[in-house]
Parts: C-alpha cells; structure tokens; sequence
C-alpha cells in the first residue's frame, strides 16, 4: 500500500512539473495529494501508560518498562535466561553463556526469590543463603545498567517444615491444608506476610547508579495449573487461588509500598481455550503480564508441538492485545544432555514458528538455566550453537544490543 502511494505520488508530482514547463496559465487547477491516513488503534500512549499498570503509583521507570514491553512485542521478542550470570554449562564460567555463543548478552535476566526468603537466610555475611541474596541482588542490578530486565520468581517453600516447593515431598494432610493456610485468617498467613517483608525489603532497596528503583517483573505461584507444586491445582480451589495471587499483590503494593513490581500471571501449558486459561486469573487489576510456561509442546514434539505452543500464545496474546496487557512465553527450553541430544533447528525453527506465526505478539521468551550437565541455552561450542545463533539474529528476536532504552518512555 505504501510503495502504491509513492508511485502515485510521483506520477503525480511528474505531472505537475511536465504543466508546470509546458504553460504560464495562472487558472490551470492544481492537484493537491492528500498524505495517506494512518489510524493507531493502540489506546497505550506515552501519557496514559501508567493508567494500565496494576500499581497505578508505579515508578516512572516501571511504567516506562511496561509501556516499552507491550510496544517491543509488535516487531520483536527480547530472549531471556533463568540465572544467565551464574549458570554455565559444564561451569565454564565467565560471560554467560549467550554472549560466550552470540557477543551478547541476553536481553532478561531472570531470578528467584527461593534462597533470599529462605528460613536459613540470618542476614549475616558468613551466611550462604545470604551470600546467595547479595550475589542475585548484585546480578540484578549488573543486569539493569546493561539495560537489561529483570524477572524473578518464587519457589517459595511450604510452610510447615520450609523444606521443599514440592507437593510430593509434603503428606497427604500437608497437600490438603498448606496452600489455603496462607490465606487471610489461616494459620500461617503471618508467616506468609513476614516471607513477602523480605521480599518487599529486597525490591525497595534495589536500586541504580542514580538511587533510582530498579523494576522487576514478579510471578508468584507459577505453573499453578499442574500440581507439582504445593500451590498446585489439587491443593487450592480457583477462588483459594486467586484470593493468595490479590492478597500477594495487595500486600505489597499497598501495605509495603512497593511501586516497582510488573505482576505476572503464567501457569504451565494445559489450557488450550481462553476459558481454560482464566480460570484461575485472579483479574485484571491484578495482572500486568500474561504469561505461559511451556515445555511440553517442544518436547520431541517437532513442528506440530510449535504448533501447538503457538496457539495457546495465540489465546494469551490476543486477551493481552484486548486488554493492553503483555504477553509473555515465561519459561521453556529443551535440555541437551550427554544423553539427550539437541533438537535440529529448534531455536530457528520450532521455536521461532510458535513466537511469531498467526500475528502472536510476545514481548519476551524465558530459558531456564544451564549447569554442569546440561544446558537450555548453548553456549559456542557445542552441536547447536549455531541454531541458536541464528534465531538470536532474526528480525522477531532481541538480545540486550536490540533493545530500545527499557526504562525511558520515548519523547
């Protein structure tokens, strides 16, 4: 449509220089071309971004982030990793392992709140868990003036004997009582508030080189929809659920004062309808970010697994473009092991086709971390560099070098 109006435009202008040389009459009429009219039909705008947000209070750089994430999405999706500063196949060490393969690095850092919440943690400099905190504190803020976004989840340990995130590691009255326990009125819901203390202290004292709030993306009880977890679908009602998701959010907006937190919503991939979807969502004045965790549909399961990734993104991101939410892929990845070989084309392929096919807008994919044995990400050595190489340099794809200035709204 463009280059037609160019072509007019020119025979047009043509025209007008040809009579402007063959005649002196005054009285010849002249053409006027109209400019073609562009309508936006994106009602977020650099003015009214911060209305949008579940923290209407939110910092001027969490808005900022927001509105840059929601808007990255229509050309681009920013690739992350789970613990990209410190988690290295085979400990290599060094640059992450996506700069060690690309020269970048990735464009989300992603964290936990596990260790820093953990019952062990005694603020104290000898302490491991605490070493742990400071170690993902400083990551996080090295992230943010690489210009980075940081995202942290949570697995959170159950309140009972605070040593595990898994159901199966709880007995059969624990799985029953644990999740509900937590709620307003339950018998740990004070335990639960001293938990979201330590991390209400940790995100207000994260901070850049100018003392400004470093935002972060923040999604509790994940993966909700299988019950692997003790917040898991077998153990909590849809409206258990969604009160501990409103209260999360309550609490540390409005009784912690916390302003730099995105709300992200994302359980695993099970849901194949928008019904499905929302069944726990706890509503929209509670949600910035709707995101999927999917591993399964990438699982050997070739082009008809992206497939069907792609259409459960269809579902989120099509509620996020009605909505003016965003839309996130917030975790997947197939592990390679000395055992499990990679995936041909994976990245550049499989993957790819399920974050950009039928007009999906995803602002951001997540990987989950590398280790001594086995890696979600390569790094540059080994079989699938190269794939992965190439979907980090497609036009839909962003690492850090791709991103606009996350934490300024454009002039």
């Amino acid at each position: 449509m463009k280059n037609t109006f160019r072509h007019i435009l020119y025979i047009s202008l043509s025209f007008l220089a040809l009579s402007g040389c063959s005649s002196n009459d005054e009285s010849d009429p002249q053409i006027v071309v109209d400019p073609p009219v562009v309508v936006d039909t994106d009602p977020l705008t650099t003015t009214n971004a911060a209305t949008y947000l579940v923290d209407a209070n939110g910092t001027k750089e969490t808005v900022a982030l927001f509105y840059n994430l929601k808007k990255l999405a229509k050309t681009k999706t920013a690739i992350g990793q789970q613990d990209a500063f410190n988690s290295y196949y085979q400990d290599a060490g060094g640059d992450s392992d996506i700069k060690k393969n690309t020269g970048y690095d990735p464009a989300l850092l992603g964290s936990d709140f596990m260790f820093i919440t953990d019952k062990s943690n005694d603020g104290t400099a000898s302490n491991w868990f605490y070493q742990q905190e400071q170690k993902i504190v400083s990551d996080a803020k090295a992230a943010y003036a690489k210009g980075m976004i940081n995202t942290f989840c949570w697995h959170l340990r159950e309140p009972n004997k605070e040593e595990s995130f898994y159901a199966d590691d709880l007995t059969s009255e624990q799985k029953t009582t644990a999740f509900r326990s937590i709620l307003p009125g339950g018998v740990n819901n004070e335990w639960y508030k001293k938990k979201l203390d330590k991390v209400a202290s940790v995100v207000s004292n994260l901070k850049g080189a100018n003392g400004e709030l470093i935002p972060i993306i923040f999604r509790p009880f994940h993966e909700f929809d299988g019950s692997w977890f003790w917040w898991g679908a077998n153990f909590s009602t849809a409206d258990e659920y969604k009160k501990a998701y409103q209260f999360t959010v309550d609490y540390l907006k409005n009784t912690k004062g916390v302003h730099n937190i995105l709300y992200a919503f994302s359980p695993d991939n099970s849901y194949t309808t928008q019904t499905d979807y929302l069944s726990r969502y706890p509503g929209d004045s509670y949600v910035d970010i709707l995101g999927m965790d999917n591993y399964g549909d990438f699982n050997n399961q070739g082009q008809t697994g992206a497939d069907r990734a792609n259409s459960k993104l269809k579902i989120l991101s099509d509620y996020a473009k009605a909505k003016v939410k965003i839309a996130a892929l917030t975790e997947t990845g197939f592990r390679v092991t000395s055992t499990t070989p990679a995936i041909t084309d994976w990245f550049s392929t499989l993957l790819y086709s399920s974050l950009t096919k039928n007009e999906v807008q995803i602002s951001y994919v997540m990987f989950w971390n590398n280790n001594k044995d086995g890696y979600y990400v390569p790094n540059g050595s080994v079989s699938n560099a190269s794939d992965f190489k190439t979907y980090s340099a497609k036009t839909k794809s962003a690492l850090v070098n791709s991103l606009p200035k996350m934490y300024e709204l454009p002039k």
